[in-house]
């Protein structure tokens, strides 16, 4: 296992907000996440979730904005968060693109030039990282969740249809629910896992929500006011697809709110609720 290196630690809420970097296997260059202990761990394993940002994000637009700490501190919950990409001098960026490269590995293995060098972040989401998680605190692996925003909501998503053993929970904040029939996952996808769409079947929310073993409830927030709603998200192909599968789905829709984390700061704790309701 990867030795890590501490960044930096932070009291909040009588917990501990934490920073780490290791070497990662899968990835091939050295990753940063950042790990949220509640008090309670200090007598014990607790229950975690997994948390995946969006484009353009690290690790520390979720643990400084998003404002999860008081509500994890109350309910005994961990919480993670990986960066969304490698980094590093040597990893394929695109200098131009904020939805491309660097910030926006889309939680998938890459199997094209020059990205599958790198860019293997659905293995260090699903398995490395919470191989590390498991070994270095102390949360308890078989109460585990996983949720997300965009790019993020869309790993959350997919990380839960298929592996369910591990992601026993799921919600999003304003998923990318249908990436290969949208300009950001078209894009994406095209360039990471080449242009046979039938390669971008894992990575589909909407694609997978027919064939996954898991029957669990999935929550989305949505926000009405959301600049991306109609050409990037689009909510309805989701909703259409749990239907026609018989799958439970709460798919909230609210009024005046737009993509940014006003919008997740305002229905965090409603979410982490909701995980631990069924973690427990």
């Amino acid at each position: 296992m990867t030795a890590l290196t501490q960044v930096s630690t932070n009291q909040c809420f009588d917990g501990v907000q934490g920073v780490y970097d290791h070497a990662s296997e899968s990835c091939g260059c050295d990753m940063r996440f950042a790990v949220y202990q509640p008090p309670q761990a200090r007598d014990g394993l607790v229950p975690a979730l997994f948390w995946l940002s969006g484009l353009t994000c690290t690790h520390a637009n979720f643990t400084e904005k998003a404002g999860a700490q008081r509500m994890a501190a109350s309910l005994g919950c961990a919480i993670i968060a990986p960066d969304t990409s490698p980094r590093g001098d040597d990893v394929a960026d695109v200098a131009d693109a904020y939805d491309l490269g660097k910030g926006a590995g889309f939680y998938v293995d890459a199997t094209q030039a020059p990205w599958s060098s790198h860019y293997k972040m659905w293995s260090y989401v699903t398995e490395e990282l919470p191989a590390l998680i498991g070994a270095e605190f102390p949360v308890d692996m078989n109460r585990c969740g996983v949720f997300g925003h965009s790019m993020g909501g869309h790993g959350a998503l997919t990380a839960h249809l298929r592996r369910p053993d591990r992601f026993k929970t799921c919600s999003a904040f304003a998923p990318i629910v249908a990436p290969s029939q949208v300009p950001w996952g078209e894009k994406a996808f095209s360039l990471y896992l080449g242009e046979d769409k039938s390669d971008w079947r894992n990575h589909d929310a909407t694609a997978l929500v027919a064939e996954s073993d898991s029957d669990v409830e999935i929550l989305i927030d949505q926000g009405e006011a959301d600049q991306f709603l109609g050409e990037q998200l689009k909510p309805e192909l989701f909703e259409q697809a749990c239907a026609a599968a018989g799958r439970r789905l709460t798919l909230r829709r609210h009024a005046g709110y737009d993509h940014s984390y006003y919008f997740m700061a305002s229905f965090i704790a409603d979410h982490i609720r909701w995980h631990l309701e069924r973690l427990s």
